[in-house]
């Protein structure tokens, strides 16, 4: 996701997607263990995903 994708979601939205990548960015990591994953560019870009959406979250709770 985009960083315009996740500016529009709302501070619940982004906790619940934060959520779901570290939960598959765990099952990216057991499959590449198991050299069952043929892209490992994908544990990079759920990497990335997640430090974007922390970062929003950050974002949003130094503005209060």
């Amino acid at each position: 996701m985009t960083i315009k994708e996740l500016r529009q979601l709302s501070k619940v939205e982004l906790q619940r997607l934060l959520q779901e990548m570290r939960e598959t960015l765990r099952e990216l990591r057991f499959k590449t263990a198991r050299r069952e994953l043929k892209d490992v560019r994908e544990v990079r870009d759920h990497k990335k995903t997640i430090a974007r959406i922390l970062t929003m979250l950050k974002e949003e709770s130094v503005k209060k």
